[in-house]
């Protein structure tokens, strides 16, 4: 086993598991998140409603994203979900703060968009449990899978 396949499978582990843990926190209340309710009236705050359905999508998208990033199953959509809701994230939270996260700025979500995009594009590696199915999730296609379904959702989610 390679030093790159061991250093991806770390990417993708805390990488994946902090984002799942982050869409925990939303849902279930757990590791000092908010839960369901609370998350549900920011929701309805920054303009989405029904604040609690969106809190539902968003705690979701980063659970199953993030957990199918650490595992490599479906690499390209696990990381749509993670940059569709970072893409929500940036256009109704801290996009209108600037670049700097001590600003509450985008600097956190461009990071965490960039991540999952080039997991989507180098692929899971031969350390998950995509390599066990026929189809190949790497490179260019895969990439602009996650960015472009991504961007579908997050554009769904901020027009309603």
């Amino acid at each position: 086993m390679s030093a790159g396949e061991c250093g991806l499978l770390l990417i993708r582990l805390t990488f994946g598991l902090l984002i799942a843990g982050h869409g925990a926190q939303k849902l279930f209340g757990i590791f000092g998140g908010p839960g369901l309710a609370a998350t549900g009236r920011g929701f309805d705050a920054l303009g989405y409603h029904p604040g609690k359905v969106f809190a539902v999508i968003g705690g979701l998208s980063e659970l199953a994203g993030g957990l199918g990033l650490a595992v490599g199953l479906f690499t390209p959509l696990a990381a749509a979900a993670v940059i569709g809701v970072m893409i929500n994230a940036m256009a109704t939270v801290s996009g209108a703060h600037g670049l700097w996260i001590q600003n509450g700025g985008v600097e956190y979500s461009v990071a965490i968009c960039v991540v999952a995009f080039a997991l989507a594009a180098i692929g899971p590696g031969r350390l998950s449990v995509d390599r066990f199915f026929p189809w190949r999730s790497d490179g260019w296609p895969a990439a602009a899978v996650a960015l472009g379904l991504g961007g579908i959702g997050a554009a769904i989610a901020l027009s309603i």
